[in-house]
């Protein structure tokens, strides 16, 4: 347990998707994971990498979003 919460010791994989590329924002267009994201994966806690992983779904909603806008 950390900080009274139960933490599964399942391994969280990396979202990498091997196909790296950053937009204007430093965000990485295939896994939607920051520099200091990507760099910091292999410390984080569970706790951590699902917050990340929270944060690449909203990401990628907003990019899907706005790919959606754009005319053809």
């Amino acid at each position: 347990m950390s900080d009274g919460v139960f933490e599964s010791n399942t391994a969280i994989e990396s979202p990498c998707l091997r196909c790296c590329c950053l937009d204007q924002d430093d965000i990485c267009t295939g896994c939607f994971r920051s520099v200091d994201e990507i760099t910091g994966w292999s410390a984080a806690t569970t706790k951590e990498k699902r917050a990340i992983l929270e944060r690449c779904k909203e990401r990628k909603a907003e990019a899907d979003n706005r790919q959606a806008n754009i005319p053809f």
